[in-house]
């Protein structure tokens, strides 16, 4: 009983955890909107 509960948390510590690998490497909107405007900005201040 106990080996299962360890199996089951172990589990679900690796869900988790690519889970939130993915997410983090995952390219999100705002951050490309961000680096855009980033861009933008600084080909207005070389004019």
């Amino acid at each position: 009983m106990l080996v299962a509960i360890i199996l089951i948390i172990l589990i679900l510590h690796f869900v988790v955890g690519f889970g939130y690998l993915v997410y983090k490497l995952s390219p999100r909107k705002k951050e490309i909107i961000s680096s855009a405007d980033e861009t933008i900005l600084r080909t207005i201040d070389k004019n």
